[in-house]
C-alpha cells in the first residue's frame, strides 16, 4: 500500500512508523523538519517538509498514487481540507481525518470523508470506565 501520513505528532509519528513497519511505503508530511525526530531511526519511509494543502507538495508525495491519505494532524480543518483536496482533486481511494470537534466529524462523516473524533473516543473510553465501576 502507498501511503501519505500529513502531520507528524505524536499520532501521526506512530501511524507512519505502524505502517512503514507492516511494509506499506509511506511518506510523511510536516511543515516542521524537527517534527521528523518523532520517527522511529529506522523508519524506511520518505519525509517531505510542506503543507499538505499546497498541491505542489501533495504532488511531490505521490498523491496521484496514493491508496491512503490520512491527515492527523492538530488542526481540524487542515485535516478535513487536505483530506477533501486528497479525495476530490486527485481521487485518492481511502482518506482519514482525525477530527477533533465532534460535530464536525459527523458532517464530514455524512459526506462520506472517514474521520477518527479523538474526542469522542476518549469520552467514550473514560464513559466505559466509569460504568465498569463499582460505586464507592
Amino acid at each position: 500500500m502507498y501511503a501519505i501520513v500529513v502531520g507528524c505528532g505524536r499520532a501521526g509519528a506512530e501511524i507512519a512508523a505502524r505502517l512503514a513497519a507492516a511494509g506499506d511505503s509511506v511518506v510523511v508530511i510536516d511543515r516542521d523538519s524537527h517534527a521528523f525526530q518523532r520517527l522511529p531511526d529506522d523508519f524506511a519511509g520518505t519525509t517531505l517538509v510542506g503543507t499538505a494543502i499546497d498541491l505542489d507538495v501533495l504532488e511531490a508525495a505521490g498523491v496521484a498514487r496514493a491508496d491512503v491519505l490520512v491527515a492527523a494532524t492538530y488542526g481540524d480543518n487542515s485535516n478535513l481540507t487536505a483530506v477533501q483536496v486528497a479525495r476530490l482533486k486527485y481521487d485518492v481511494p481511502r482518506v482519514i481525518a482525525r477530527v477533533k470537534d465532534p460535530v464536525r466529524a459527523r458532517v464530514f462523516a455524512d459526506r462520506g470523508i472517514e474521520t477518527i473524533c479523538s474526542t469522542d473516543i476518549v469520552a467514550g473510553a473514560i464513559m466505559d470506565r466509569l460504568a465498569g465501576s463499582s460505586a464507592a
